[in-house]
């Protein structure tokens, strides 16, 4: 089964061809600069990869090119568009209304678009992303996988707010959660690694976006971000949890508007705000030179992620084993060791050289003495996104 993985965001469409079941990624890319004068698109197949400048306007030019790429008579891998059994679509919030990937019908379409209060500047590109590959993979069934689904075992206690009841009855106000593909491919991953299905994990997904997740048996039972994307750990613009009262004092003394609050908090803030680097290389190299806003900036990254440590780790009444993964928690040897510091309470001993090395799969880099393991696992959201549309829509 030929499954096409499709991630559309605002400027952007990364996709991927992968071959089910074994797993083979047939060709991959990424369209980028959609809506500028030029536009980029990315396409890789076995050893060739290709880089085309022209100009992208829109999504559906973008994916066109793609299809056109995919069946190209030199570096193409199908010779029809028809040969495409499923396209499987990240959709970033589903609300409390998806749990399991769905077919695209109208009326999905018509909850996605409800749902875009919720998610302003994810779920209109999901949706585009979706309406655009139905025109161009006519013969193919259309799947939407949601970031937030999960996130849907969380028990109430953990899900609601401590506001009127009337909010969350009318407005279903309460935690929905992120990163959810990815925290549940790596930390199914790990549970096959460990060979313990109960295990008590905590998934820490760190990159320009960053989330904690505690699961146990395959289910989600906290998470760090809440109703919208930006809250609990410090990211690489966003402020992660905040006072409210802040808000209000922005908004008093500066006049803000709720616009500008939202610029100054998701765009201006996190590790930018306080280094004036987003990217954490660029962070860390300041470190080492002696930058103290970037080492003071580092250190509150680091305390927030041991915070959340410990109380996963008592939402899990125990711990088997971390587990990081994305950009940064993939890469970052740094970030590894400052968090690993000093957690002899909770079991966790790093073996630097381990640490240090950089290999690409699936591996342990705690001492033989650990008693909580620590994994790294490279996230992989589309193969994911493949795994779900096939195990539930194939024939």
């Amino acid at each position: 089964m030929k499954i096409l993985v499709i991630n559309s965001g605002s400027s952007s469409i990364k996709f991927q061809l992968i071959e089910m079941p074994s797993e083979t990624v047939v060709a991959s890319g990424l369209v980028e600069r959609i809506g500028l004068d030029e536009g980029t698109i990315h396409y890789k197949h076995l050893s060739d990869k290709i880089t085309l400048t022209l100009p992208v306007p829109n999504h559906s030019v973008g994916l066109a090119q793609v299809a056109k790429m995919l069946m190209d008579e030199n570096t193409g891998v199908i010779k029809d568009v028809a040969e495409i059994d499923l396209v499987g679509h990240r959709v970033v919030h589903g609300g409390k209304k998806f749990s399991d990937p769905v077919e695209v019908t109208e009326e999905i379409k018509e909850k996605i678009h409800d749902l875009i209060l919720l998610a302003p500047l994810h779920n209109p590109p999901n949706l585009d992303g979706i309406e655009v590959a139905e025109k161009i993979f006519k013969n193919s069934k259309q799947i939407a996988l949601f970031d937030t689904a999960f996130h849907q075992t969380l028990p109430e206690v953990a899900y609601r707010y401590a506001i009127p009841n009337k909010f969350f009855k009318d407005d279903n106000i309460r935690v929905y959660g992120f990163h959810g593909l990815s925290h549940k491919y790596v930390t199914n991953r790990a549970v096959e690694f460990l060979d313990k299905p109960d295990a008590k994990l905590i998934s820490i997904h760190l990159g320009n976006g960053c989330s904690m997740t505690a699961v146990q048996n395959g289910q989600s039972l906290d998470h760090t971000l809440g109703f919208g994307p930006n809250d609990g750990l410090i990211m690489g613009t966003r402020s992660g949890a905040i006072d409210q009262s802040v808000i209000f004092f922005l908004m008093n003394k500066y006049n803000y508007t709720k616009e500008e609050i939202v610029t100054v908090l998701s765009k201006e803030s996190g590790m930018f705000g306080l280094t004036g680097y987003s990217d954490l290389r660029d962070i860390e190299a300041e470190a080492e030179k002696g930058n103290k806003e970037c080492i003071l900036a580092l250190e509150m990254n680091v305390y927030r992620i041991k915070k959340f440590i410990g109380a996963y780790t008592a939402t899990l009444k125990g711990l088997d084993a971390i587990v990081f993964t994305a950009g940064i928690g993939e890469n970052s040897a740094t970030m590894r060791k400052m968090i690993c510091d000093q957690m002899d309470y909770f079991g966790i001993h790093l073996d630097q050289a381990l640490n240090a090395e950089r290999l690409p799969n699936i591996r342990s880099i705690n001492t033989p003495d650990s008693k909580t393991k620590i994994l790294i696992v490279p996230t992989n959201e589309e193969l994911e996104i493949a795994t779900e549309c096939y195990e539930n829509f194939k024939e």
